[in-house]
């Protein structure tokens, strides 16, 4: 196993003007055909409602919109730091398609989304494209004052913004224009990719749907902890009765034999003492290994980075482990990190086939990341009963956030985030 620990010196990413107008380009041409899709299917499944088709077809239409959403809100998060969050109310498992398709209908994050669609495939276009327009738009200047205007020069000129080219020298004049358009855009290209992400949250996002969202999922984190906390201590009543427990009185038993066979068969009497010895010492080992399934000592004495390196060297897969962390994170978040981390590499030693598996630990913007990646057959995903949903229980507790990489043939990337001081 190898260990590398970095030091912390921030990871930074620059948004320049080149990155702001690719991204903004493949926005407006990937989204405004996406909106106007979701948009006139929406109109079109909720318009045949009343004659029934609609019933069937609009959940999988609404599903698909807010499918949508959620990958603009994505976007949003990763390219413009804007999080938009989500705000649909659950619907119940099996529902039939009356019941689909109202429960949808009257959820108001459902017309928050159908709203949006118009405003994106308009201003929200506009927004998108103008960054690239902007960079794009100087370089006609300079090709027109390059010799570009014979070919474009009419009975009337050839308009370059206000410029009108009609010779060289009127030619110059657009390329003057195309630098000063430049200047502009190196300040004004990521800007307006903000405003984009910040009209999309303006509309698709809701503050009364965020409160919402909150105390749902406040709600849920807290029975789920609930319940965890019940699954954990009957664990632990299950392991004593069944383990140290069983093993301490089968020592009292073998004690009062030997009390009773001291003095007719000293020699069966020292069989049972070794017998009892070594339960005794058993009971120990899995006291000691109940103890540090609740909280492991080294965790408690070194911290999480030495604990997760403790637990790659247990591992019977080639493991790296690099850390990044500038200090100590409270206890219970330790442990939940821990713990997690403990899971995904449990999982990946016994389903993944892998051979080499990466351990990340870092602390940014506020949050503890915990990345595991092995290059395994991958496939892994969140469902119930998986020890994925356990570990994304674990870590909601603390408003933690799990997602899971794992296409077919692999590899596989855990990523795992709390927010931590």
């Amino acid at each position: 196993m190898t260990i590398d620990t970095k030091s912390g010196n921030g990871r930074t990413t620059g948004r320049g003007i080149g990155l702001a107008a690719v991204r903004g380009l493949a926005l407006a041409l990937v989204s405004l055909p996406g909106a106007v899709l979701c948009f006139c299917l929406s109109l079109v499944s909720i318009a045949l409602i009343p004659i029934g088709v609609g019933l069937v077809t609009t959940p999988y239409v609404l599903t698909g919109v807010r499918a949508f959403a959620n990958w603009r809100r994505v976007l949003a998060a990763e390219w413009g730091g804007v999080r938009i969050p989500p705000a649909y109310r659950p619907l119940p498992k099996g529902a039939n398609p009356w019941t689909r398709t109202f429960g949808m209908l009257s959820d108001p994050a459902t017309w928050r989304d159908l709203r949006w669609l118009p405003v994106d495939m308009t201003a929200g276009f506009v927004t998108a494209l103008l960054p690239a327009v902007l960079l794009l738009y100087p370089l006609e200047g300079f090709a027109i004052a390059a010799g570009l205007w014979r070919v474009l020069d009419g009975a009337d000129g050839y308009w370059y913004g206000f410029v009108r080219v009609h010779d060289q020298t009127s030619a110059f004049g657009a390329a003057a224009l195309g630098l000063v358009l430049l200047f502009f855009a190196h300040f004004l290209t990521p800007r307006l990719l903000d405003v984009h992400f910040r009209l999309t949250r303006a509309v698709l996002g809701s503050n009364q749907g965020e409160l919402a969202e909150r105390v749902r999922v406040l709600t849920e984190t807290r029975r789920d902890a609930v319940d965890t906390s019940a699954a954990e201590l009957r664990r632990i009543e299950r392991d004593l009765h069944d383990g140290a427990q069983a093993r301490l009185v089968a020592v009292g038993m073998d004690l009062g034999t030997i009390e009773a066979l001291l003095d007719k068969d000293p020699a069966r009497a020292r069989e049972l003492i070794a017998q009892a010895r070594k339960s005794s010492v058993e009971a120990l080992s899995e006291l000691r290994e109940l103890v540090r399934g609740i909280h492991p000592p080294v965790l408690a004495e070194r911290g999480l980075a030495d604990a997760v390196r403790a637990l790659a060297l247990r591992l019977p897969v080639a493991t790296e482990v690099s850390v990044d962390l500038p200090g100590r994170a409270g206890a219970p978040v330790e442990a939940a990190v821990y713990f997690a981390v403990s899971e995904v590499l449990t999982n990946a030693v016994k389903h993944s086939g892998a051979d080499r598996i990466w351990i990340d630990l870092h602390h940014t913007d506020g949050m503890l990341r915990a990345t595991v990646t092995d290059n395994g057959k991958g496939g892994a995903e969140i469902g119930a009963g998986s020890g994925l949903a356990g570990v994304e229980r674990r870590l909601g507790t603390f408003d933690g956030v799990l997602a899971v990489s794992s296409p077919a043939g692999g590899p596989t990337m855990v990523t795992m985030e709390i927010p931590c001081a």
